[in-house]
């Protein structure tokens, strides 16, 4: 019996198409990526690199190789504004986070009931957030201003006890500013927080009402249980917010009154430009990235275990 010639296929053939599209896959999809690492590794991670290094060292308004250990961080936790500018992040922070959740959360479970016109209600609620934290800090700080303010509209209602001028007062200065950011904030902690609560099996719900669990029962003991990712998520956007936060205060108060709403991006701001203190203002760039780093890694870890536990893989 002869051997037949093994069929030659076409260079034109989908079989050969498909062959070489696998070969030349991993090649296409390195081209396409090295830009983005590229830009991770030169931009991001480079930068991050060179602001570390400059805060061992003793720069001053120009970069400089004169080595000095930790002698900025011993300056800058030294420096009583600085330790001020903590104290304020984390009273902003705890409020900020803590208040953009629950009212998040609270206006996805409103949404989540099938209201009418729920498609303007999302539209309306999330708007806040396509604005610019200098918009907001503006526009919160002509409400709040006691001559043309809330509080001068309803003393001219008739409410002329009604008091509402808390960026003139130091002990309630920071508290403006969380409220601000609360307002913008919770738009995307509801759009995180409905997207959970879509995501519940239909059935669960109808076994509580069967049951005849109460509805705040349901949602402390059963809901929120499931919506981890989505609290994770949330919780972690803002804290990092939180922790950057510069524009906002300047719009809204500058630091003012006093000290009161001083935070730490500000008095970096104001070491590397007013005070050309680069190697202060780098120390204090590296400990916030510290503190965002020990915010945000165990949390995407609790995540990640979290989610394979869900899916039976540990």
């Amino acid at each position: 019996m002869v051997d037949q010639p093994a069929a030659r296929i076409p260079a034109s053939s989908p079989a050969r198409t498909r062959a070489t599209g696998r070969l030349r896959l991993p090649v296409a999809a390195l081209a396409a990526l090295t830009p983005a690492w590229l830009i991770i590794l030169l931009v991001y991670l480079g930068t991050t690199i060179w602001t570390v290094q400059l805060s061992l060292t003793n720069s001053r308004m120009l970069p400089s190789s004169e080595f000095v250990g930790l002698a900025q961080y011993e300056r800058l936790f030294g420096t009583a504004r600085w330790t001020i500018s903590i104290q304020n992040l984390l009273t902003f922070g705890v409020v900020y986070v803590v208040g953009a959740l629950v009212v998040g959360f609270l206006l996805a479970v409103a949404v989540d009931r099938h209201v009418r016109f729920e498609s303007m209600w999302r539209t309306v609620f999330l708007y806040p957030y396509a604005l610019s934290f200098i918009v907001t800090g503006l526009m919160w700080q002509w409400l709040m201003n006691p001559e043309i303010g809330i509080q001068a509209t309803m003393r001219a209602a008739g409410w002329t006890w009604f008091t509402f001028d808390w960026t003139t007062k130091s002990s309630m200065a920071i508290y403006a500013v969380a409220l601000a950011g609360i307002w913008q904030s919770a738009g995307l902690v509801m759009v995180l927080m409905l997207a959970g609560l879509r995501g519940i099996d239909a059935d669960l719900w109808r076994a509580t009402r069967i049951e005849g669990i109460p509805l705040w029962r349901t949602y402390i003991s059963i809901v929120l249980p499931q919506l981890g990712p989505s609290i994770a998520t949330a919780f972690m956007l803002l804290t990092m917010g939180a922790v950057r936060t510069f524009d906002l205060v300047v719009a809204l108060t500058n630091g003012g009154p006093g000290q009161s709403t001083e935070v730490p991006a500000k008095f970096i701001m104001d070491s590397l430009f007013a005070r050309q203190d680069l190697g202060l203002a780098t120390a204090g760039a590296t400990v916030m990235l510290a503190t965002v780093m020990a915010v945000t890694i165990p949390i995407l870890y609790a995540r990640d275990i979290w989610a394979r536990r869900r899916a039976g893989t540990i």
